[in-house]
């Protein structure tokens, strides 16, 4: 009924003369021309938006919480991008400020995220609690570490190798590829924890 009543008001505007949105054709893409442009900045805002979601989720930092970031290697179409998109970018990836950071100068102690060449880079000093988010990650690396030492147990048993089917095989394979990935990460996260003053 919304639908309806937008309709209405809106047919007349549009020049379009029919007494109800029921009867009409369903829009086609091809009715339309393609913006190309549009595509690859729209592209670009999503990317920034997810690399930065990314840091939230792997730092454990609230979603709704404002984050400064530092942008390295920008182009001269990542500047353009960013400031022309500024208010996407503050709403859906709830930027506080964007500063530009030379390519010669090192940053403070940061997560990082890349959009092609360019480095998106949340300063982390002041986002968490040191000792607690240490504490946590090291948790989750023994925990990680621990079910490996099991998968990888099982990978050395000749007896797993011949007699389990080759699927159950692959799938122990594939679970020990990701816990060593996964440690790796927390890894990362420790040192840079580390490094923070």
């Amino acid at each position: 009924f919304i639908t309806e009543e937008i309709w209405i008001r809106a047919a007349p505007v549009a020049g379009i003369e029919a007494e109800t949105i029921m009867v009409q054709p369903f829009p086609r893409a091809q009715d339309y021309a393609r913006d190309e442009g549009a595509e690859r900045d729209m592209g670009w805002v999503m990317q920034f938006v997810l690399g930065v979601r990314q840091i939230r989720g792997e730092m454990d930092i609230a979603p709704g919480r404002p984050l400064a970031v530092l942008l390295q290697d920008a182009t001269e179409l990542d500047l353009k991008n960013c400031a022309e998109h500024e208010l996407y970018l503050q709403n859906l990836a709830r930027i506080a400020s964007v500063e530009v950071v030379a390519a010669d100068t090192e940053p403070p102690p940061s997560a990082m995220a890349l959009l092609d060449g360019m480095k998106i880079l949340v300063p982390m000093a002041d986002l968490i609690d040191r000792e607690a988010e240490s504490a946590r990650l090291q948790r989750r690396k023994s925990k990680c570490e621990s079910e490996l030492g099991k998968a990888e147990g099982k990978l050395a048993k000749p007896g797993f190798m011949n007699n389990a089917p080759a699927v159950v095989v692959e799938k122990e394979r594939r679970r020990a590829t990701e816990l060593k990935r996964e440690i790796a990460q927390l890894q990362a996260q420790l040192e840079l924890i580390g490094r923070l003053d």
